[in-house]
């Protein structure tokens, strides 16, 4: 590839992006060899932080790989899984759920609702309920928005499909084949998993699909690396567009968003809490990859970032 000079680049892109020279920012680049550049020495390559909404990613593959086992199906409804919900879930299927699409509310509804019924935490058990006192839902395979809570239901019905929770399916089925020693699926007592470098802002949420992921740079890359290679058998049916109910391609796969740059296809997925900024992106026509986490607020500098440093994975 021959990334004249790589350490200076980053360190611009960084400083460019926006972040200040206190603010710990890690950067991992994958060429076929890795590199990492971090800011801070105590925030570096193998430090365990909240990665959000990149967890997505692991929640598809769960699912993909109960699919292909044939403990479950992808087109099940919802209500399959969780028969507690009301009659709603009867017609929200699995598919919609992963692309986005099931209708379920927005965030914003949903915190008004926990919150009206005496619910200070975004737990799992704490969405469910407020999902089981929801008396209907938009029409589901019409419209693509992003949903987090449909991912917190996914992750529970993977989990009532392996017989299992979704952490020690997740630990034995992806990360220990993978290599990915230092991630874990965290659903609390403790806001943290041990050894974690805890969230400067309020603590991450306790929710298990959205998000719930907690992993090291050095980590992340592998799991770039194993999708590349695709190791888990399951990277075709991660990366395939979904499609709305009147054909529409939607961007998305299965925690993966879909989009090109320059002319080439990315794969790609971020993730934001207070205090926490991530994003990996992989470039699948070549191998290569990154992962940048950073304990600082801002999606649209961890953006102009992670732009930046994607044109340097699409140099020749």
């Amino acid at each position: 590839m021959g990334w004249g000079g790589v350490e200076g680049r980053v360190r611009a892109a960084v400083e460019a992006a926006g972040y200040a020279a206190s603010e710990q920012v890690v950067v991992g680049l994958d060429d076929g060899m890795v590199t990492v550049i971090g800011t801070h020495a105590e925030f570096g390559a193998d430090t365990v932080a909240y990665t959000a909404s990149v967890s997505k990613q692991v929640t598809g593959a769960c699912l993909a790989l109960l699919a292909r086992r044939e403990a479950l199906g992808l087109d099940d409804p919802l209500a399959r899984w969780l028969p507690e919900l009301p009659g709603w879930a009867d017609r929200v299927t699995l598919r919609h759920l992963l692309l986005h699409a099931g209708g379920l509310p927005g965030e914003e509804q949903a915190w008004q609702a926990m919150r009206a019924a005496g619910q200070v935490d975004w737990t799992t058990p704490g969405v469910l309920a407020m999902l089981g006192a929801v008396t209907g839902v938009d029409e589901p395979g019409r419209v693509h928005g992003y949903c987090n809570l449909g991912y917190v239901c996914l992750a529970e019905a993977a989990a009532r499909a392996a017989g299992e929770p979704l952490p020690s399916y997740a630990r034995r089925e992806v990360f220990a084949p993978l290599g990915m020693d230092a991630t874990v699926l965290w659903a609390g007592p403790d806001p943290a998993p041990p050894g974690a470098v805890p969230l400067p802002g309020r603590p991450a949420p306790l929710t298990l699909g959205d998000g719930g992921m907690w992993s090291t740079v050095a980590d992340l890359l592998r799991w770039n690396r194993a999708l590349a290679a695709d190791r888990l058998g399951v990277a075709a049916v991660l990366h395939t567009p979904g499609r709305l109910a009147d054909g529409t391609a939607v961007p998305y796969g299965m925690g993966v968003g879909l989009r090109t740059h320059r002319g080439r296809t990315l794969h790609s997925h971020g993730g934001a809490w207070p205090g926490l900024t991530a994003k990996l992106v992989r470039v699948p026509d070549s191998g290569r990859s990154l992962a940048v986490l950073a304990r600082a607020d801002g999606v649209d500098r961890m953006v102009a970032l992670t732009d930046t440093l994607t044109d340097l994975l699409l140099e020749p």
